[in-house]
């Protein structure tokens, strides 16, 4: 260890120290408990465009913000327009999935999930873990041999709707997946500012994580950057990189779109094959060159040009909170600010995004492990979530098993396992722990602020 590199560890040190000690001087006003204050009420604050578009930005923002929101059938149908859903699925529309406070967004309060399994006929048994005040969830499996159905990784079929007459699919099995510990959920993230977070580059990505080395290494802080040195920064692994991809994958994969970079039906029972392949592909007759786009392309061209959401002014409790946030280490992994490169696309040029990630990978321990390695990231690993848009979210952590910032953080507190090393998260989680209630309650409001 450097001489250099003491002093900042004992300045650390004594920092959270001091934070501890507060914490326990300060004991509560009896009956007065730190609260999650819950999603902030109002207007969205979140899902408009950048900033400074030009107008051909702006029609490529507009024309994709409609395409999230078109809600396909077999055939096309009418009323649902969009063309291609299923064979198998987990919802009839990205905007389904992504819509809570705005289209763009994550889980809403009522899961759409549960009537979309019955419509137009459909046959479809609710999963176990799909319920109708929960999040929107997306199954995965471990363990791809000992899967059932197609992988387990889709809730439903087209088998029973109008629009699919002679389509007869099983679901997977998703009770045995569970018994067999082969099930893995995962809820929507929200794509505002993905953009932005695409802009930054690889190498602020690696530099960030290096930075305040001491600080991390007194706090038990690691990490390492997603594939390709850090190109990987999207979903919950940080596995993935590229957002037409991601969006031509998940309209396939999640509604079952085919297109012209996942051109395969996702079952290839003949019974269940209705329209030409690819589904969603090039108008050549529109009127403009935007709207003959394929939807995946016009959908990733919403989320790049999408703005971050944006907090609410300050009071003294939300900026104390903030500077709590700091004191106890909370920013060292959720980074408050990173700079998009000078050679971006001239809208995402030199901006800087207010996420609250370093969007690097992090050992969260035995009780946030899922048991899903994917890219790089290991089966107890993470991308640091960013926090921004956190105060109109919902549900909380991969698998949205709360709607409690408090409960949220108390999760990233876990120690180690047989399997698993502790999470990176302990000694900051146990900052928080040591603080008065009023101190606590400052951070969730400035939580709930973003």
């Amino acid at each position: 260890m450097s001489h250099r590199s003491r002093p900042r560890i004992v300045i650390w040190t004594l920092s959270l120290l001091a934070v501890v000690l507060a914490g326990r001087a300060n004991a509560p006003i009896a009956g007065v408990l730190a609260t999650d204050p819950g999603p902030r009420g109002g207007s969205p604050a979140a899902g408009g465009p950048l900033s400074g578009l030009m107008q051909k930005d702006l029609d490529l923002f507009h024309a994709g913000q409609e395409s999230i929101q078109e809600i396909d059938s077999v055939t096309g149908s009418v009323p649902d327009t969009g063309l291609g859903l299923g064979p198998r699925f987990n919802m009839d529309s990205c905007g389904g999935c992504h819509n809570f406070p705005a289209p763009g967004g994550s889980s809403p309060p009522v899961n759409p999930q549960v009537a979309v399994a019955s419509k137009q006929g459909a046959t479809n048994t609710i999963p176990f873990f799909v319920t109708m005040n929960g999040p929107i969830l997306h199954a995965f499996t471990k363990d791809k041999s000992n899967s059932a159905g197609h992988g387990g990784t889709h809730l439903y079929t087209v088998t029973g709707r109008s629009d699919a007459p002679g389509c007869v699919l099983e679901q997977p099995d998703f009770n045995a997946l569970a018994a067999a510990n082969n099930l893995v959920l995962h809820m929507p993230l929200q794509l505002y500012g993905a953009g932005l977070i695409e802009a930054i580059p690889a190498a602020t990505i690696v530099a960030n994580l290096a930075s305040d080395s001491a600080a991390k290494q007194a706090l038990g802080i690691s990490g390492h950057p997603g594939p390709g040195g850090g190109r990987g920064r999207f979903l919950w692994k940080g596995q993935a990189l590229d957002l037409p991809i991601i969006a031509a994958a998940a309209y396939a994969g999640e509604v079952g779109v085919t297109n012209a970079i996942f051109s395969k039906e996702d079952d290839p029972s003949q019974s269940c094959q209705f329209n030409p392949l690819p589904e969603d592909t090039v108008n050549r007759s529109a009127p403009s060159v935007i709207d003959g786009l394929p939807d995946f392309a016009k959908i990733a061209g919403f989320a790049m040009l999408s703005a971050g959401p944006t907090p609410i002014p300050d009071t003294p409790s939300i900026a104390n909170g903030r500077n709590l946030f700091s004191a106890i280490g909370c920013a060292l992994c959720h980074t408050p600010v990173l700079q998009t490169g000078a050679n971006e696309p001239m809208a995402l040029r030199n901006r800087t995004a207010h996420l609250y990630s370093d969007l690097s990978l992090h050992h969260m321990g035995p009780g946030l492990a899922d048991g899903l390695a994917s890219g790089n990231a290991g089966p107890d690993e993470f991308r640091t979530t960013p926090l921004w848009g956190i105060g109109q979210r919902i549900f909380f952590l991969h698998d949205g098993r709360t709607t409690d910032l408090l409960a949220a953080i108390a999760a990233h507190f876990s120690d180690a396992g047989a399997t698993f090393p502790a999470s990176e998260a302990n000694a900051v989680t146990a900052a928080f722990n040591a603080l008065s209630e009023g101190d606590k309650q400052d951070i969730l409001n400035f939580l709930r602020a973003l």
